[in-house]
Formats: C-alpha cells, structure tokens, sequence
C-alpha cells in the first residue's frame, strides 16, 4: 500500500482527502498543525497523525520520509513561498514521486491579489521540480456561502462586492474525491492544472434563491462595494494579507475569472460534484446563525 502525506489535514479539502484515501486502502499521513478534536477523530479514522510546521524544513522532511505522494495546501496568509520552496526541497530530498497543489482559479502573473500572484509563482516552483506535478484551481468554494451567511430577523442575507458576475460553487468534499484520485493514480495528471466548478453556474441573485427554496426562509443578496467589504473585513479584525487577496479577486470576479463550469470533478474523482441545494440541505446546521466571517 502507498503512504500519502496529507497537508492541512484537519482543514476541509485535506480532510475530505484523507477520508477518500482511507476508503480507497491507503495509508495515509496526516500533517497537522495542532492535537485538537479534528486530529483525533483523523486517527480515530485510521490516519496516521504529525504535526509539523510548513515552514519548518526538518519538520516537513520527517514527514515526507516514506511518502509515495502528497497533497499540498497552504492557507491565505503570509508565507506561502517560503513553504512552498521548503516543501519542493523536502519532497525531493525524501524522494517523494507526485505533488498535488492546490493552487486558485486567480493565480496568473497579473493577478493584483499578492496571495494570487503568489500561487501562479509557487505552480511555477513546482513546475521546475523533478516531482509529477497536478495543480488545482478551485473556483469558489461552497463552503464560502456558510462563512459569510449572515441570518437577521429571520432572514437569510450575503453582503458581498460580486455584482452580477457568476460562478459555480465547488464543495470542499467533490475536491478531496479529485485530490485522492489524483494521488492514486498521478501518471495521467502531471503537469496539468485543472480548474474545479460545481455543476452550475449561477450569480448570487440566483444563489440566495435557491438557499431560501432549501432552508424555507427568505434568503436575499445584497450587492455592496469592494471598499466596503476590505472596511467591513479590517473592522472584524481579519489580517491584512487576507483582506488584499479578497478584495481584489472581488474584482476578478466581477470580470469573469472565476466564472465557467466543466466535468473535471465527476470525470476525475468519478462522482457528479454537489449543486448548492445539495450542499446546503447537507449543511444546514451551517446556516443556524451567523457564518464566521459574518461583516456586520
């Protein structure tokens, strides 16, 4: 059986990896942060727990040591070039055969977001590697719609800068089908970079209405500002590189970069990916209240 190393394991794509990895009868590695409740149900599971630091380079070699191939995800936060540079290095020293990088549907040269360019810079790293080499890029997830779901006087409202631009929600757990997929059987993914949508493309008018047919109570949109939300999001004390990266793929969003649909997540992980209905009525204790990033 191959070992897979397993990054941001107790985070929702890693997660849902790991879970699909021990259904397939692999091993599985899984690289933690901290000992908390997530953790423990992961060996509770049957994978086997580290903790380790992305930017610690002994930390991360011992725990590729072994590793046939490995999941790479780092936050939305400031050092993601250090870790990937520290990974790459890792990963080749120990031997390790395949990468999966989970990248963004943003990252481009261009991009204005510093965490977007940052991701098109670290693709590139790995790119220069000997590893065989699959980065995803994730349109938005589903998982965006709980963090930001605000619930007033019974009333379901999204206050986000989208306009009219559209996407087709990603469920964290259709990634983790393609991610185990991947990791399985890397040979025909080297070198791809695929973009990962949802079933349907839809505007966030059209989403609110779809949330309320499914949770039986109004749901609205109500389009704001870009200035607006970076002000709303520093007043909540979220950090600087976050509100950057937001606020500017706001705008690329309102001008279509994470618009589109394809068959990469049912082709690849072989299951059709949740509709928003699907991921909301499986969710629905995620809507009793305010989501976490709730802008007041």
């Amino acid at each position: 059986m191959s070992l897979f190393l397993v990054t941001a394991a107790a985070g929702k794509t890693g997660g849902a990896a790991v879970g699909h990895l021990l259904a397939r009868g692999h091993r599985v590695r899984a690289m933690v942060r901290r000992d908390d409740d997530r953790s423990r149900a992961l060996a509770a599971a049957g994978a086997e727990v580290v903790r380790a630091d992305l930017l610690d380079l002994d930390a991360v070699t011992a725990a590729l040591d072994g590793v046939t191939g490995a999941y790479f995800c780092y936050p939305i936060r400031e050092g993601l070039l250090d870790a990937t540079v520290t990974f790459a290095q890792a990963a080749t020293e120990t031997g390790v055969r395949s990468i999966v990088d989970m990248s963004q549907i943003s990252a481009r040269r261009e991009a204005r977001s510093n965490a977007a360019r940052q991701h098109w810079l670290a693709e590139r790293v790995f790119d220069r590697t000997g590893l065989l080499t699959t980065h995803l890029r994730p349109t938005f997830f589903a998982e965006w719609l709980t963090s930001w779901w605000e619930l007033r006087d019974g009333e379901g409202l999204l206050r986000l800068p989208f306009g009219d631009g559209r996407h087709a929600p990603i469920a964290a757990a259709d990634q983790g089908r393609v991610i185990a997929a991947v990791l399985a059987d890397p040979g025909p993914h080297a070198g791809a970079s695929y973009s990962l949508h949802g079933p349907v493309e839809l505007n966030h008018h059209e989403i609110a209405e779809i949330m309320a047919g499914t949770l039986g109570i109004p749901v609205r949109y109500e389009p704001i500002g870009v200035e607006e939300f970076s002000t709303s999001m520093a007043a909540r004390g979220l950090p600087a590189h976050l509100i950057q990266h937001l606020g500017n793929v706001a705008v690329d969003y309102r001008n279509g970069v994470f618009a589109g649909t394809n068959d990469i997540v049912e082709r690849i992980g072989g299951v059709a990916p949740l509709s928003v209905e699907q991921f909301v009525l499986a969710n629905k204790d995620s809507f009793a209240g305010n989501g976490p990033y709730f802008v007041a």
